[in-house]
């Protein structure tokens, strides 16, 4: 192997996992977690999770436009996002 192939495969791999790392970090930010961590409860729980629940609908029905998605496709993105998002 030449060394500009090792060069750029080593460099592959340390792309990869910087972003194996933050997709697992992203994957447990969910708005219930956010919550607990914040130790919130009662009206500043609910504020919390209602504002937290609307900016996921919002980023999740931009990354739907994003993708290109339309009908029960989008809906159906939409919706698991949205669940996977708040930790509900």
């Amino acid at each position: 192997m030449s060394k500009i192939a090792l060069k750029s495969a080593s460099q592959m791999s340390l792309i990869l996992a910087a972003t194996c790392m933050l997709a697992g970090g992203a994957l447990a930010d969910t708005c219930k977690a956010q919550a607990e961590a914040k130790k919130l409860h009662g009206a500043a729980q609910t504020s919390f999770m209602t504002k937290c629940e609307k900016d996921a609908k919002s980023k999740c029905a931009s990354d739907a436009k994003a993708k290109g998605l339309h009908g029960a496709a989008e809906t159906s993105f939409t919706t698991k996002c949205v669940k996977d998002s708040s930790g509900a």
